[in-house]
C-alpha cells in the first residue's frame, strides 16, 4: 500500500529491521536513521550498509520499517541529534561580497 508523506519537511527517526548475506552468513540488524521521507531513510540504510558491511543490495532485505519518537531511540548517533540548541559549525565559508571586482591580485580567505 502507498503510503503518503503527512509533513514532508519535519525530520523523523525510522527504526528499520534489515536481514543481509554475507560471506559468512546471514545477519539481522536493527539500524536507526533520520530524514524526512521512508525512502531517504530506506536509500540511507542500503548505502550505510554498503559502506560499512560491503553488502550488495540484491543481498539486503528490508523486514521492518517504522517512525520512532526521539524518546525511544536505541543508536547514540540518533540520540546526539535530539538537541533542540545543537550548533553545527560552518567553518569554510565561501564569501559572497557582490561589489568587489572577481579579478583581484591576491586569494580570498575563506577561514573566518
Amino acid at each position: 500500500s502507498l503510503r503518503s508523506n503527512t509533513s514532508p519537511t519535519k525530520i523523523k527517526n525510522f527504526g528499520i529491521w534489515v536481514r543481509y548475506d554475507s560471506r559468512s552468513g546471514s545477519h539481522n540488524m536493527y539500524r536507526e536513521y533520520r530524514d524526512v521521507s521512508r525512502t531517504g531513510a530506506v536509500t540511507q540504510c542500503y548505502r550505510d550498509m554498503a559502506a560499512r558491511h560491503r553488502a550488495r543490495a540484491h543481498s539486503i532485505q528490508i523486514m521492518k520499517i517504522e517512525s520512532i519518537k526521539a524518546g525511544d531511540t536505541r543508536r547514540p548517533l540518533t540520540k546526539q541529534k535530539h538537541d533542540n540548541k545543537i550548533e553545527i559549525p560552518l567553518p569554510h565559508r565561501d564569501l559572497k561580497n557582490t561589489k568587489k571586482t572577481k579579478i583581484v591580485a591576491n586569494r580570498p580567505s575563506t577561514m573566518q
